[in-house]
């Protein structure tokens, strides 16, 4: 990886961001016999996780492991390059892309944003610890192998009586439904009969033990759990979508950027893919997304040369 570069270098196509998305969008440029270059800080919000899931052919791999078997995927290709750094500002000057930031200085014709979000966790002790170990979103993520222990979900908009009926696929006899203060939901008649508890006392902090979760803090006492379902507020990793003026779509969790079928967002070239651009996240999602950044991209570089972008 370069770790510096010393004078604007102009290239096709600038990747912001070296994870799932991005390196999948990458590879098809590359392939395309377009110059690339992804730019990438290393800080993945999948970090956390041991193991990735669902993706076919790396189930249960780390994902950084995933990733880097990607990064040789791509570097194969000899138009293509991984600069490490963080990308500060994009500004656009007659349909060309000023890329600047840590260790990078790059121009290019088009922009794809692949950075991701970034969860924004409650202030509760103990949570950051096993933030994607035993706190998590996703059950098709995490589910499987968190099954059949004392569960508790975090209710929130999007997470209450239908999420805890679904979640006990995966939780078994031992769920329970956390109010955090509200008041006891609508249909709770149906979490009775499912044999699903309710707590209304609101969460204070995560219990541990050896690093791992035991149970729950609540104002009226302590929660066995060792699994906790919740969805925390997400936001973009990096401003640029806001630099770039950027149309966004409010999501149950923040904002997303808002994009077209083929991943073109308001701006004209200027992509994005990725957990960026979606309420519904997942590697596999994200690879599906650089599939079709990545060609919608070159394809917009190729009718340009013809005459036609």
């Amino acid at each position: 990886m370069d770790m510096a570069v010393e004078r604007p270098e102009f290239v096709d196509v600038v990747v912001v961001g070296g994870s799932f998305a991005g390196l999948s969008a990458a590879i098809y440029l590359a392939r395309g016999r377009r110059r690339v270059v992804v730019v990438d800080e290393g800080l993945t919000r999948n970090r956390f996780a041991p193991a990735g899931h669902s993706l076919f052919g790396f189930d249960g791999r780390p994902p950084a492991e995933i990733r880097a078997a990607g990064m040789r995927d791509l570097l194969a290709y000899p138009t293509a390059r991984v600069v490490q750094g963080r990308v500060a500002t994009i500004t656009e000057n007659a349909g060309v892309f000023d890329v600047k930031g840590q260790g990078v200085a790059l121009r290019a014709r088009r922009i794809i944003l692949a950075h991701g979000m970034r969860d924004i966790l409650p202030d509760l002790p103990g949570l950051d610890q096993v933030w994607g170990k035993q706190a998590f979103q996703c059950p098709y993520c995490h589910g499987y192998e968190a099954a059949d222990r004392p569960t508790a979900i975090w209710m929130n908009a999007h997470m209450g009586v239908d999420h805890a009926l679904f979640l006990r696929q995966w939780a078994g006899r031992e769920l329970t439904l956390l109010t955090n203060g509200a008041a006891v939901p609508e249909g709770a008649e149906r979490l009775a009969a499912a044999g699903i508890g309710v707590e209304t006392g609101r969460l204070q902090g995560v219990s541990l033990r050896d690093g791992q979760m035991v149970g729950l803090v609540l104002d009226s006492g302590e929660l066995p759990a060792e699994v906790l379902y919740m969805m925390p507020r997400s936001e973009p990793a990096s401003d640029l979508a806001a630099q770039l003026g950027l149309e966004m779509v409010e999501g149950p969790a923040g904002a997303y950027v808002k994009v077209d079928e083929m991943k073109q967002t308001s701006r004209k070239g200027v992509f994005a893919a990725g957990d960026l651009i979606r309420p519904m996240y997942g590697a596999a999602f994200a690879v599906a997304d650089g599939a079709m950044a990545g060609p919608a991209c070159h394809r917009s570089l190729v009718m340009e040369d013809l005459g036609r972008g």
